[in-house]
Formats: C-alpha cells, sequence, structure tokens
C-alpha cells in the first residue's frame, strides 16, 4: 500500500496513512465526534508518541492501558475522548494480532468478493456496518482493493462521483463537498425528528 491520501489534510499525516494499513484503519475507528482531519491525523500522532514511524498492532496491543490512554490524552489530545478511544484503539489491534497476526492489509489482502469484505470490516471492533461500508468504499475508490461486488457491498459510499464521505476525499475541494453533504444530512434528520414530534 503506497498511495497519497488527502485525509488529514497534512502531509506527514496522509504519508502515514496512505503508506500503513494499520494507519488508515485506525483513523477510520477514530473519525467519529470529531472532524475528520483530527480522527486521521491521530495515527501519526499516536505513532509519533510512541517513537516510531509507524503504528505496530502487536505493540500497541501489549502496552499498558493506563499509559496508553495517557499517550492519546496529552495536549493536543488525540480525539475529544482519549480515554475511551485508546481503549478501542487497543481492541483493534488485539484483534489484528488475534485474528491477522497484527498484519491489517490481511484483512482484505484476500477477500474475493465485496460482502465477503464487508462482513471482516463490520467484525473489527468500534466497526459498524455504516463505518465498514465507508471503509470498503474507501479502500475501492482510492487504495486499489477492489473485490468483485465492493461498490454494492460500500452501498452510496460506494457510487462513483458522489461526496459522502472520507472515501471521496482527494483534496481540499471535495472535503468541503463532503462536509457539505454531512451538514445537509444532519439538517434533514433533524427536521425528520421535528415533524415527528409534532
Amino acid at each position: 500500500m503506497d498511495v497519497t491520501l488527502h485525509l488529514a489534510q497534512d502531509p506527514e499525516a496522509d504519508a502515514l496513512l496512505g503508506r500503513s494499513p494499520l494507519a488508515a484503519l485506525v483513523g477510520m475507528l477514530l473519525d467519529q465526534q470529531v472532524p475528520m482531519e483530527w480522527a486521521f491525523k491521530g495515527p501519526a500522532t499516536i505513532a509519533a508518541r510512541l517513537g516510531a514511524d509507524d503504528l505496530d498492532a502487536h505493540e500497541i496491543a501489549a502496552h499498558d492501558p493506563d499509559s496508553f490512554a495517557a499517550l492519546l490524552a496529552a495536549k493536543p489530545a488525540v480525539h475529544r475522548y482519549p480515554g475511551s478511544m485508546a481503549k478501542r484503539v487497543q481492541q483493534l489491534c488485539q484483534y489484528l494480532v488475534e485474528h491477522y497476526d497484527g498484519d491489517a492489509s490481511a484483512v482484505w489482502a484476500d477477500a474475493d468478493t465485496g460482502p465477503g469484505l464487508l462482513r471482516r470490516l463490520q467484525e473489527l471492533p468500534g466497526f459498524g456496518r455504516q463505518k465498514a461500508q465507508i471503509f470498503l468504499a474507501l479502500l475501492g475508490k482510492q487504495l486499489g482493493v477492489r473485490p468483485e461486488g465492493w461498490r454494492e457491498a460500500a452501498g452510496d459510499y460506494g457510487t462513483p462521483g458522489s461526496f459522502r464521505s472520507v472515501a471521496d476525499i482527494t483534496g481540499p475541494e471535495s472535503l468541503a463537498k463532503v462536509r457539505a453533504h454531512k451538514q445537509e444530512m444532519k439538517a434533514a434528520a433533524k427536521a425528520t425528528k421535528a415533524a415527528r414530534k409534532k
């Protein structure tokens, strides 16, 4: 895996995401309740604080939970909820060690169908259906991982030319479009909720 991503909008953080399958998975895991760029900058921050140039699933899985939580909480914090996200990152790494010998790319390397890959992604701790579909779309659209039926398995996130998620961000312009789409979706959800209360 060696591609140029623009998810963190930070050259060093994006370079790590583009070459490290584990960093990409951890960034996706962190992508909730914080701005996308903040989430995807997280893996590079964690690696730097561990004194490494990449993330290692074995090392993170075996790390003392309290000191790993403190590492994420140090200012600037890696996430709005550093304690709970530290626990989730460790759970993800422990799962990868147990099921894939710590190799994140093994989750998708030999997947021969989109639905099969979606199922594997959904089995990862912290990955619900939506997060798994977004990551599947990212794999297909930007990382060249395209098992048969991947677009269909990714749902609306797999639609070509859409601006729905991180899978569609290739620079500042597309980031703005994805952000606008998310705001529209939030406003629509709010309006639906308000209409139900009437």
